[in-house]
């Protein structure tokens, strides 16, 4: 770094932290560091520091402060993204911003079901609130305890509710932001109706902190559910699973809430990760379904005849080899730990590389298992495992490594070539290289590869209209135009 470069960002350093104060700008290097690497522990960066702004006033004028020094800036919420997206890069010359000071619910509205919460409210901390309210917030996913609302906006995050209730893009009714020049969109006050041009709240979710930073929200509730009946299914195959659910979505379209499955393996590995986790039927099948089925206030004492009815006539189609349904909520809360713990169980095992894939709903089953063996003839030793959301048409699609590989190496050298061949596939199936994890550092350059030349055009014209001296999250989500030399 030259004098002059040492020069601006000492300068820069105090102003941001006199505007800050001390809890709210630090380079103390053990308060820095949790932050500097990703969830999955693929990307480490550096960064001058780490700015944690108190509400939007700061966040603005933070941004303000960013843009007169050419600071880029890193937006993170709970840091649980699975595709490096809140990683800043090896130079040091980025800010790590955290929202996680930002965490008031401001308003909650129980007749017209909507809450205004600020961008680091976590999304556990959402649900118990809505709780309280007799309301619900529909959508889960197995990091509930730490993923933000504004990390869930900035990636349209999925979870195991979209089959019923939609994406987080589905879930937002309006929406403040801070843009790269540090002025403050809002659009939280939510209309039905509103044809005042462009829907800006649509084009930022996504958009991983690319065109301005999320700070507020204001979200769709539902009324709190009465009751549910969680079901465990065990089957010989996907495509099994796949008739599973065409039956369920006929016998219980209203209820039906949740379809995941999980192939044996993943199932092993978790009754292995959890000492207290148990199989919850017994002998062995190649795969299993968790299904859920919910019913509101009044309407509960129609599901278990429901749900008894539609395994029953599922079981004389032979649509399943075996089914059990929860006794009580704790029973219930024990099948869905399972399928929440699949991913750190396998990370457990060893090096794997994630695939979060979608083909049109019709077709996964078929992908799946063409895409298992021949992935795995070609590259010999490793192992093929498909499991999520069947419902609407994303898996998660890993290959684990050979058992003698090692963790950093083996994903930078076959890792790569592996990703390269399961994205060709997937795009041939006419399905995308990224469900619900989003782009990030992970799957830029191969969204440049695969991606429709004229969406790529109109992303990078979008980001440099909105962000025209590249600060907001450089080098994720948005591939280099040919021949652009800069990250």
């Amino acid at each position: 770094m030259s004098a002059s470069m040492t020069k601006t960002s000492q300068s820069f350093v105090e102003q941001a932290s006199e505007l800050l104060g001390p809890r709210g700008f630090t380079q103390d290097s053990d308060l820095v560091a949790p932050w500097l690497t990703d969830w999955r522990g693929r990307y480490t960066g550096k960064a001058l520091g780490l700015a944690s702004p108190a509400d939007t006033r700061e966040v603005a004028q933070l941004l303000t402060l960013c843009a007169e020094h050419g600071k880029p800036i890193v937006p993170q919420g709970g840091n649980s993204g699975m595709s490096g997206g809140a990683t800043p890069d090896e130079a040091g010359n980025s800010i790590i911003l955290s929202l996680r000071r930002m965490n008031a619910i401001k308003h909650i509205d129980a007749q017209a079901k909507q809450v205004t919460c600020e961008a680091g409210v976590v999304l556990q901390t959402l649900h118990d609130e809505a709780a309280r309210h007799r309301l619900r917030f529909p959508l889960t996913l197995g990091g509930k305890g730490s993923a933000t609302i504004g990390g869930l906006i900035s990636t349209n995050a999925g979870g195991t509710q979209v089959l019923r209730h939609g994406t987080m893009r589905a879930q937002v009714l309006g929406l403040e932001a801070v843009m790269a020049d540090g002025q403050v969109l809002d659009t939280l006050t939510p209309l039905k109706k509103d044809n005042r041009g462009f829907d800006l709240k649509q084009l930022l979710i996504g958009s991983e902190g690319t065109l301005g930073i999320v700070t507020a929200a204001t979200l769709r509730l539902l009324p709190e559910i009465g009751g549910r009946c969680v079901i465990w299914a065990g089957l010989e195959s996907l495509s099994q699973a796949r008739q599973l659910l065409l039956h369920c979505e006929d016998r219980a379209a209203e209820e039906l809430e949740g379809f995941e499955v999980i192939p044996s393996h993943c199932l092993e590995a978790v009754l292995d990760h959890l000492p207290d986790a148990r199989n919850p039927l017994a002998g062995h099948h190649a795969w299993h379904a968790l299904i859920e089925l919910v019913a509101e206030a009044g309407q509960v004492g129609a599901l278990q005849p429901l749900a008894e009815d539609m395994l029953s006539s599922a079981m004389e189609q032979g649509l399943l080899e075996d089914a059990v349904i929860a006794a009580n909520e704790t029973q219930a809360e024990a099948f869905w730990l399972i399928r929440d713990s699949i991913s750190p169980a396998e990370r457990a095992i060893g090096p794997a590389m994630q695939h979060d894939i979608s083909v049109p709903v019709a077709t996964m089953a078929q992908f799946v298992e063409h895409a298992s063996p021949l992935i795995e003839e070609r590259f010999p030793g490793t192992r093929a495992v498909a499991f999520g959301h069947l419902g609407d048409g994303n898996v998660h699609f890993h290959l684990l490594a050979p058992p003698q590989a090692v963790r950093g190496e083996w994903e930078e050298d076959q890792g790569k070539e592996i990703s390269a061949f399961v994205h060709d596939l997937v795009t041939q199936w006419d399905g995308s290289i990224s469900a619900e994890h989003g782009i990030g550092q992970m799957k830029r350059d191969e969204l440049g590869r695969l991606g429709d030349p004229v969406s790529l055009s109109v992303m990078r014209s979008i980001k440099d209209a909105l962000d025209p001296r590249g600060l907001l999250n450089p080098g994720k989500l948005v591939p280099l135009a040919k021949g652009d030399l800069n990250a």
